[in-house]
């Protein structure tokens, strides 16, 4: 939605400015002042933020008509892509991290049960814990809809001896908009 959006609000505020350096100055300086203090957003805090600023830039270059139809534009465009489910992971796709004993073969012995409740499944890292007396796997697993998740970990930890399993949903990575 991010790159959707921005290059819309920042052409119009290069519209807005274009030749008058004092606006210019003033909104390089106001665009410095909200990156540099604020907490980090997402993509979309920051779309949001840019949209006010243009709104704002609009309207106090006298140019209210423009600003008040850009604002309701942008926010029609911004509902639509937020309902049409544009860059969203499916909901069944999770990150999985079982512990294993080291005497247990890690690498033959979920598949079964990936094949029963998962459309999908790969196994992403193997890493030692406990001085090497664990192993830690990390799957990324799309489950089958009708997959009840309580099920799949129960049998899970018939297979790791009870050890820890975590299941949840993927983290944006940081260099993901």
């Amino acid at each position: 939605m991010t790159l959707a959006l921005t290059p819309a609000i920042v052409e119009l505020i290069i519209m807005l400015v274009n030749g008058n350096l004092g606006a210019g100055l003033a909104v390089a300086g106001a665009f410095s002042l909200v990156r540099f203090r604020s907490a980090p957003g997402t993509g979309q805090e920051i779309t949001g933020i840019f949209l006010a600023m243009a709104a704002g830039l609009c309207t106090g270059m006298g140019y209210l008509g423009l600003g008040v139809l850009f604002t309701v534009g942008m926010s029609v465009v911004l509902l639509a892509l937020q309902h049409s489910g544009l860059g969203e992971r499916p909901a069944e796709e999770r990150i999985l991290r079982v512990s294993v004993p080291e005497n247990l073969d890690y690498e033959n012995i979920f598949d079964d049960l990936m094949k029963t409740y998962a459309t999908e499944a790969e196994l992403l890292e193997v890493r030692t814990a406990e001085m090497g007396t664990l192993y830690k796997l990390t799957y990324k697993v799309r489950l089958k809809k009708s997959t009840p998740l309580k099920d799949f970990l129960d049998e899970i930890r018939i297979r790791n001896g009870n050890l820890d399993v975590v299941c949840g949903r993927p983290a944006a990575l940081p260099g993901e908009l």
